[in-house]
């Protein structure tokens, strides 16, 4: 008989956040998908997503510190509200065509976003033990991008025998709905202080926190060696979403074929994480190895994709042109059932999808191993998500200002190729267990660790329901 996962067992956590990013975040990835959240020009989109990313950048750095003050499920129900109101500001921009709100929304957005993320990324990294996280983050990315699955059937279907280059206020309404549900699934997940793992131990270390305390903590992450040395990845690791979903799938195919690429690409998302977690918890294997290996295919396998993309982007250079063509792309938009045209630019998108999702499976793993201090977790996820969305605020950018398609794709390949040399020095100095490195990573010195232990005796029962 299959049995159940306890409630309070970090995987039930596990899925109940990737449920709750299945129905925010994966919705908000498919709109996005569309290109220009699913409207035949782009610019208030990009705007949107430059004002989403704009606040995210602090908020995302801050995340880890609010989430540690009021904990997980308020955070996340709040933060899943921001989704459905982006959503909903499309409804008003197809009815008027002013972007005021549109971009606004994205603003708000940004804020709930850069708190969810960090307290997605804490429970995801911090609940499982050191030999399974990687099999934790495969099981939250199956989930998470089975949403970016479901919203890319969403328009294309809705859309299937419309004429018209925009999404219908119908595709925007069912995100609208998925979005508010996942705000309220967030108030299910279980304080962080009554999760115990199969083997009795708590996922939490007994701490009081503070205001202050987190202020200084986010200042110490810049001061943090191997933060600084992991900012080329964060930056990196979102920043190919602009160009994949505007010069790419907004730009030469037709709005129907974008839902319908946008299905493989998320799918391809859950294939890639779950085969790559096999290789990343490997027991026979030190971590070091282990992450070199993986190291290894990642590098390989985006400078073959960004390869193949520059063959691509040969061959065109605009998407919708001023004398009403709706692109230079020969021969015009591609539909999916034109099968000798579309089978190879599908293909290629759906290994941007594999290829995402090695790249972030491996960034979270490597944030993981840094520590199991679940607090500290919460601070890198932050950290990675903040300056993650660095990186996509200017990228959304270059494509709202109309840089060349080629300068963008040249951009993606040489910010990959910048990331990789610090990436490897930190999977090579790995260590095969971070308990002994749970302080050592900070720089903190025996006599704040003393005062932490006396905080930990007195203010146990001042232990917040996060």
């Amino acid at each position: 008989m299959l049995k159940l996962p306890r409630y309070y067992s970090p995987m039930t956590q596990v899925v109940l956040v990737g449920l709750v990013c299945f129905l925010c975040p994966a919705m908000f990835n498919a709109l996005n998908g569309m290109g220009g959240g699913g409207q035949v020009d782009r610019t208030t989109g990009n705007n949107a997503n430059t004002a989403l990313y704009c606040t995210f950048v602090v908020f995302g750095v801050a995340g880890g510190a609010i989430v540690n003050l009021f904990g997980v499920r308020w955070t996340i129900a709040v933060s899943g509200l921001t989704y459905a109101l982006y959503s909903g500001s499309y409804i008003y921009l197809n009815h008027t065509g002013n972007g005021a709100f549109t971009i606004a929304a994205g603003g708000i957005l940004g804020i709930g976003a850069g708190i969810l993320w960090a307290a997605q990324g804490m429970i995801m990294v911090s609940y499982p033990r050191e030999e399974e996280k990687a099999h934790y983050i495969a099981v939250f990315w199956i989930v998470f991008n089975l949403g970016g699955v479901v919203g890319g059937i969403l328009p294309f279907a809705i859309n299937f025998h419309s004429d018209t280059d925009s999404l219908s206020d119908g595709v925007y309404i069912a995100f609208v709905i998925l979005e508010c549900l996942g705000a309220a699934l967030g108030l299910a997940l279980a304080p962080p202080s009554k999760v115990r793992r199969d083997d009795g131990s708590s996922v939490v270390l007994v701490k009081y926190t503070n205001a202050g305390k987190e202020a200084m903590e986010i200042v110490r992450l810049f001061l943090n060696p191997k933060m600084l040395l992991l900012l080329p990845m964060c930056f990196t690791s979102n920043f190919f979403y602009s160009y994949q979903f505007g010069p790419v799938n907004a730009s030469i195919f037709n709005i129907r074929t974008r839902g319908f690429n946008n299905i493989f690409y998320w799918g391809a998302q859950m294939v890639g994480a779950y085969v790559f977690s096999f290789l990343l918890d490997n027991a026979h294997m030190t971590r070091r190895k282990r992450g070199i290996i993986a190291f290894g295919i990642v590098a390989v396998f985006f400078n073959v994709i960004w390869g193949a993309t520059l063959k691509l982007q040969l061959k065109y250079t605009h998407g919708p042109l001023s004398n009403g063509e709706p692109t230079d792309y020969p021969g015009g938009l591609i539909d999916f059932l034109q099968h000798g045209r579309a089978a190879g630019p599908i293909v290629l998108y759906t290994l941007y999808g594999v290829g995402d999702a090695l790249y972030q499976n491996l960034a979270y793993w490597i944030i993981g191993s840094l520590t199991n201090d679940n607090q500290k977790l919460s601070r890198y996820a932050g950290f990675y998500k903040g300056i993650q969305s660095l990186g996509a605020t200017v990228a959304w950018q270059l494509d709202a200002k109309n840089v060349s398609y080629l300068h963008q794709m040249i951009g993606n390949w040489v910010l990959l190729g910048l990331s990789l040399p610090p990436m490897l020095y930190i999977v090579a100095t790995l260590k095969d267990s971070s308990n002994s490195e749970l302080e050592e990573t900070d720089g903190k010195d025996s006599s704040s660790n003393e005062l932490e232990e006396i905080d930990e005796l007195h203010d146990k029962n001042k232990l917040q329901e996060n």
